[in-house]
């Protein structure tokens, strides 16, 4: 992006500051159409502005495309056994479970206790979704190797069909990734409360499994054997330029707090400023999500529809806590575990740079970054996070190495 073009996007974000900040009640409906363009790009996990391409389709197509992707897209479709826990607070988090198929050519076999012992509990693969995103969002994944191991997706809180928080409801506080790595520790106790743990992060999920390892230690030493972290960040988040020139990322940094506060105050309106940006809002999930430009229109709009399903001030209250977090320390409790550190090359969101940081403090971990992938690298490449993410369960035994998982093609799902 060039200079001009930052200093666009600053003066539109400054503007949208502005109008949200101090504009008579009867001018909302105005404001929120600026609104919007600060909205998407939070939305996306940035806090930054981006320039968006012409577009040369008329709206109305580009709606009627909408409609039959949702309809016909395959994805988010893959479902288990539901379960809910609940947070210290009392937030109620839905998650969902799916079995190993059994074996249809096993001899039936009869179980019995000797001596007061049972089997051995199976090996659970637990997984945190991103920001703005929900348990939907490993599908490709969760197609891969369903029925192969047994997994546990769950919607972290506010998210998906998890409630909302109770703290940030009911009393206002803020979210914090360390409440995160509490939940982590809560859909853990319910839905896995005992046997080994594989635990995978993607971005904020990636950070709470960091939050999680930082407060139970004792956890990670006693049951998890392996940790997948997927374009996340050990902190120092607020450093990132998001793909702009300083001016620009500056610009936005300094509105953005103020910005966030009043859309937060004003949710119902600022939706409907959001869904009339549509458009815009597409454009601009696209160009921090991924980095391919014939990525699969399903697979986009499948994206966009996790995002713009997050209430903007649910988006507002998750905001503060990526600029606070850092548990770089916490990463010591998984030096003797098989770690994988995957991520995208061109994320504009959590860059590669973060995931080589981890890397550095995990001499022993598998680093892999793809090159032509984006933040939403599941979903860009799954074909790549699949892979890597088997050898991982291979290594620490999960699954035996040979084990061929599904592919990831739609129509296998």
């Amino acid at each position: 992006m060039s200079e001009s073009s930052a200093e666009a996007v600053g003066t539109a974000v400054t503007t949208a500051a502005a109008s949200v900040a101090d504009v008579p009640s009867g001018g909302w409906r105005r404001a929120t159409g600026v609104a919007g363009v600060a909205i998407g790009v939070l939305a996306t996990g940035a806090a930054a502005g981006v320039a968006i391409e012409r577009m040369t389709v008329g709206r109305g197509m580009r709606k009627k495309a909408r409609l039959a992707l949702d309809s016909t897209g395959p994805y988010g479709s893959l479902r288990g056994t539901p379960g809910k826990a609940y947070a210290e607070d009392g937030t109620e988090l839905y998650y969902e479970v799916d079995d190993v198929d059994p074996d249809p050519d096993a001899a039936p076999t009869r179980r019995r206790r000797l001596f007061g012992r049972r089997a051995p509990a199976p090996v659970t693969v637990v997984f945190s979704h991103g920001y703005c995103l929900s348990q939907d969002s490993w599908h490709f994944q969760r197609a891969a190797l369903k029925g192969v191991v047994r997994a546990v997706y769950w919607d972290q809180r506010s998210h998906g069909r998890s409630a909302r928080g109770a703290a940030q409801a009911e009393r206002g506080e803020p979210v914090t990734i360390d409440q995160l790595g509490q939940d982590l520790k809560a859909v853990i106790d319910a839905a896995a409360p005992e046997g080994p743990i594989v635990l995978v992060g993607h971005s904020m999920g990636g950070m709470t499994v960091m939050a999680l390892a930082d407060r139970y230690p004792g956890l990670i030493r006693e049951r998890v054997v392996g940790v997948a972290l997927v374009g996340t960040s050990p902190g120092r988040l607020g450093e990132v330029n998001f793909g702009l020139p300083v001016a620009g990322v500056n610009a936005v940094r300094r509105v953005l707090p103020g910005v966030l506060k009043a859309l937060g105050q004003r949710a119902e309106l600022v939706e409907k400023g959001r869904r009339a940006t549509a458009d815009l809002f597409a454009g601009i999930i696209k160009r921090y999500s991924f980095a391919a430009r014939d990525v699969d229109p399903a697979v986009a709009r499948f994206a966009e529809r996790m995002i713009e399903s997050t209430p903007i001030d649910v988006v507002a209250e998750y905001y503060p806590a990526f600029n606070e977090h850092d548990k770089t320390g916490a990463l010591a409790h998984f030096a003797a575990l098989p770690v994988l550190v995957l991520a995208g090359v061109k994320d504009l969101i959590t860059p590669s740079e973060h995931s080589e940081a981890i890397a550095a403090l995990l001499p022993d971990a598998e680093l892999v970054l793809v090159q032509d992938a984006g933040h939403l690298v599941i979903l860009e490449h799954p074909e790549v996070v699949t892979d890597r993410l088997t050898d991982l369960l291979a290594r620490t035994g999960v699954v035996p190495a040979p084990t061929t998982v599904g592919g990831c093609d739609p129509a296998s799902s």
